[in-house]
């Protein structure tokens, strides 16, 4: 159900470390179905710079607005432009089109970081 190759946040947040010191942030797939249908992303300028934990933007649905969370401390190389006229692929597709930045790392990824096993159990226990 969740992507063996990236890492997860108990925030539902997704990274996928790209191997060049850079990363790609989104929500999972689990955040996206509670939200309901994106109607509007909020993110970031490319050049920011944020520390782990820090807000960095809001997805907005029919239902409600979310925070969004930094998962690690970055500089945002690229926010996803086609969210601004198709947030919808935040829903159709949150691990490829859906994606939302593109980020330099400052450092290693951080530990605490959870692998697919872990997320999967993390949201299954908060689900019930």
């Amino acid at each position: 159900m969740f992507p063996a190759e990236l890492k997860y946040t108990k925030d539902h947040e997704w990274v996928k470390d790209l191997g060049d010191g850079t990363a790609l942030v989104g929500i999972t797939h689990f955040a996206q179905d509670a939200l309901g249908d994106v109607v509007f992303v909020q993110l970031p300028e490319a050049g920011s710079s944020h520390a782990q934990h820090d807000e960095f933007g809001t997805v907005e649905s029919v239902k409600t607005v979310s925070e969004l969370f930094m998962p690690m401390a970055c500089e945002v190389v690229e926010a996803n432009g086609e969210l601004e006229a198709h947030p919808e692929f935040v829903n159709e597709d949150p691990y490829g089109k859906g994606w939302m930045l593109k980020v330099k790392v400052a450092g290693a990824l951080p530990d605490g970081l959870l692998d697919a096993k872990a997320y999967e159990a993390f949201v299954s226990a908060e689900s019930h």
